[in-house]
């Protein structure tokens, strides 16, 4: 597999080494923009609740008694006051809880996040830093931090999972978002403005992900 040298950054913007990434992972030339849709809209699926309830004719209350005759009246016929069509009745066809999720190939996903990875990278929106060993729990820092490496936006931070000060600072900032090296997905890289991954998260995303 053809390999290419990304640069490594301190959380200080200065280049502090190289980390060997894979063209495969990393530098496709032919994006599959319809696998990166089909995986965005099986994650949106997948994270719906699902739980819209409407209630059919056997659930609402009421009497189940004939309210007249069924003939001789003049009106229409009627077999119950639970009817869809009278006003506090049943719906017909209504929601009922269920899940959206469907099936979605592993080999897929890992393809979609493939081609997500190479557009992010493309668009000089990927970078690499040697950790994630912020000194401080407070916002305002790890904001300072960010400017420091040139992220203005969103930014999606992976390979925090060790640093528990760089997730506190994050979770009161709702432009910036944290998530451990394999919980990446390519609704949250295609959202965010920039993705930082640190060095070993981008080892073992691509490890994972490599075809």
């Amino acid at each position: 597999m053809a390999v290419f040298q990304q640069p490594v950054l301190s959380l200080e913007n200065a280049q502090v080494g190289t980390v060997d990434l894979l063209a495969e992972v990393f530098k496709l030339e032919d994006i599959n923009k319809h696998l990166i849709w089909e995986a965005v809209r099986h994650y949106l699926a997948k994270r719906r609740s699902g739980t819209a309830c409407t209630k059919s004719k056997w659930e609402v209350s009421g009497s189940g008694r004939k309210l007249w005759k069924q003939k001789g009246t003049g009106r229409a016929r009627i077999g119950s006051i639970r009817s869809a069509l009278w006003k506090g009745g049943s719906t017909v066809h209504g929601p009922k809880p269920r899940s959206y999720d469907y099936a979605f190939p592993k080999r897929a996903r890992r393809s979609a996040l493939r081609n997500a990875l190479s557009v992010k990278l493309a668009a000089g929106q990927l970078l690499v830093v040697e950790n994630w060993a912020v000194e401080t729990h407070k916002t305002k820092a790890l904001i300072a931090t960010l400017g420091k490496l040139g992220i203005q936006g969103t930014a999606l931070l992976v390979g925090t999972e060790d640093s528990e000060n760089a997730v506190k600072a994050a979770g009161n900032n709702p432009r910036v978002r944290t998530t451990e090296s394999l919980g990446v997905n390519v609704y949250d890289l295609l959202k965010y403005d920039q993705v930082v991954f640190s060095k070993e998260a981008i080892l073992a995303l691509q490890e994972v992900v490599k075809p």
